[in-house]
């Protein structure tokens, strides 16, 4: 008798994604490229909500496994214990399943824009689920909206990739992504849309809104209608402005572009010192972890993401904080409370600095939100404890999440539109809209770009609000060296300059010694008069012909500083050298050439 095929799930899940792409085929064959656009960014919008859906559960249910073993083995510091072991998972997985290495924050998704043609690893649809999931999951001090949103980017790049979509279409979808993932995540599509314009995208038109609108809703929707109330991260009671305490709303949103410098600042010198380490992963892990563990022994809500106690925060609640801490016995001093909560508002950057440092996956989406809720608390509380006034501690709490939002992030309308959002209404617009424009005002005086992207911007790797310089920095270097030249040796004739000048049409001729120095160039129009006497020929070295280069591009720059080279000589043509070898030319004219080409292709209709 024959043998029965057995059921396979995975030949199964095969077929039918094998069957659905070629019905989205079809579908682009019959469709206009607005109408597959629309139909697109609805899937991608689909997707990046059920990834959102995947991370934050498996993170939930992490986190609960964690708990059941920790009630089962009863580990002595349990909250102190888990993060550390969260992390040495999160580096076995990226050493073993992932290849060593994993891309960690929002700035790659701009890098991919800026650098990759918007071209995102397939990898990252997947490796940002699993390795966030067990580092904020088992108490890391970090969030899960970044590994989302560079979740839902991969998925609007691949997508693109793999329907053959253009360079436009691709780096919309992956904003479209974006947008899914933040508007999933708060069920705030309206924040979505605007993180993926102010952060993500440096050109955009009008129409480019819809389909980024589309993608925003549908994944808010999906995330409504899918994922348990109890993850998704909102506040319901909020008092009502009152014009009256104005004063203290700027005051807050001038002591939020403050924390946020700190902040920005102080992160950067940790990871800068961990990526100084020359320790192997696991003992990196293990040490920055274990500092990690004993501040959270000592200030247990920095454990996690840390919405549990935002929202103790928020709902007046603040002396539960200290319980079970070795500052429980304070628990009545308002003082002391004051002093705890500033003092965990302040540590929470080293808290998250350490875990992304040690190998843990995360972001500093939710961190922000953290440092503002505390400090809008303390302004608050403080002026009531003085009794200067009489201030709505709840309305500070949320408003502040905006203030640092701004301040870190440079995104104002973002921090604005999300608090709206998750706190069901529009109440406190005002309140919010001060915070964040005077927050983000201070930060960008002092911090020219957000936190995030700083490293990369420093180098014209990521698009800011330079226009020219990001279209300039989009285009690469190394494929505008014209290699094809004539190069002359030292010589006291000219006759194999005669001999060069014969046998091609360039106009510029470098004089080199054996190692390929540069020693100076021959410009064709100077010498004219010389090489139509045979005598003067004869009798010429190179050396009273040749003259040194106005300027000199070095390999490793930006097209902007290159630009300016050109500019400030005069010159038409540049050489190239790199770690002193001459490499070839660059051309002004080919500059503005792919200049031209590249503006047509960056801006998103």
């Amino acid at each position: 008798m024959p043998r029965k095929k057995s059921f396979s799930l995975k030949t199964f899940t095969h077929k039918t994604f094998r069957r659905l792409e070629r019905f989205v085929f079809l579908l682009k064959s019959l469709l206009t490229p607005r109408q597959f656009i629309y139909f697109s960014c609805v899937l991608v919008g689909i997707s990046s909500a059920l990834a959102v859906i995947i991370l934050k559960t498996f993170a939930h249910w992490v986190y609960k496994s964690a708990q059941r073993l920790d009630d089962v083995f009863h580990l002595p510091y349990s909250n102190s214990t888990l993060p550390i072991i969260g992390i040495i998972i999160t580096v076995i997985i990226v050493k073993k399943v992932l290849d060593g290495s994993i891309e960690k924050g929002t700035s790659q998704i701009m890098y991919a824009v800026a650098k990759k043609r918007g071209i995102m690893p397939r990898k990252q649809m997947f490796a940002q689920i699993i390795t966030s999931s067990f580092t904020v999951g088992m108490g890391g001090s970090a969030g899960l909206e970044s590994p989302i949103t560079v979740t839902g980017a991969a998925f609007g790049s691949n997508y693109a990739q793999n329907y053959r979509l253009s360079y436009k279409d691709r780096t919309l979808l992956l904003a479209c992504g974006v947008a899914a993932g933040i508007g999933a995540a708060f069920n705030a599509p309206i924040a979505g849309v605007l993180f993926a314009i102010e952060v993500v995208l440096a050109e955009i038109s009008i129409t480019a809104f819809i389909p980024i609108m589309i993608s925003a809703a549908t994944g808010a929707l999906v995330s409504t209608v899918m994922l348990n109330e109890n993850i998704l991260f909102s506040f319901k009671k909020v008092q009502f402005f009152d014009y009256h305490n104005l004063p203290y709303y700027i005051l807050l949103g001038v002591l939020s572009g403050l924390v946020s410098i700190n902040y920005a600042r102080t992160f950067r010198k940790i990871e800068h010192y961990f990526g100084g380490l020359k320790f192997n992963i696991i003992n990196k892990a293990l040490f920055g972890a274990g500092i990690l563990g004993v501040l959270i022994f000592l200030f247990p809500s920095l454990f996690g993401e840390g919405y549990e106690s935002i929202k103790l925060l928020a709902d007046s609640n603040p002396e539960r904080l200290v319980q079970n801490t070795i500052f429980e016995r304070f628990e009545d001093s308002k003082w002391i409370l004051l002093l705890f909560v500033g003092a965990t508002m302040l540590i929470k950057v080293y808290a998250t600095s350490l875990t992304l440092g040690a190998g843990g996956n995360g972001g500093n989406f939710a961190p922000s939100l953290f440092v503002g809720s505390y400090l809008g608390f303390c302004v608050a509380y403080f002026f009531n404890i003085i009794g200067f006034a009489k201030l709505p501690i709840g309305n500070f709490t949320l408003v502040g999440m905006a203030g640092i939002l701004s301040g870190l992030f440079h995104a104002p309308l973002t921090a604005i539109f999300l608090i709206a959002e998750i706190t069901g209404g529009y109440n406190l617009m005002v309140p919010l809209m001060i915070v964040s424009s005077v927050s983000f005002a201070i930060s960008k005086r002092f911090e020219p770009y957000s936190f995030d992207i700083k490293n990369l911007a420093d180098k014209g790797e990521v698009f800011t609000d330079n226009r020219d310089a990001n279209i300039l920095n989009s285009i690469d270097v190394a494929k505008l060296i014209q290699t094809d030249f004539k190069s002359i040796s030292v010589s006291n004739n000219l006759e194999e300059l005669v001999e060069k000048i014969q046998q091609s049409d360039a106009d510029i001729f470098p004089v080199l010694d054996e190692k390929n120095t540069l020693l100076g160039l021959i410009l064709l129009d100077e010498i004219r008069p010389i090489v139509f006497s045979q005598f003067k020929v004869k009798y010429t070295s190179t050396y009273e012909v040749m003259q040194p280069p106005k300027e000199i591009i070095f390999y490793d720059e930006t097209l902007e500083t290159i630009m300016e080279k050109f500019d400030t000589s005069g010159c038409k043509v540049l050489p190239v050298l790199k770690d002193g070898i001459f490499l070839g030319f660059i051309y002004k004219q080919l500059i503005l050439e792919k200049y031209r080409m590249r503006l047509k292709s960056m801006i998103i209709e």
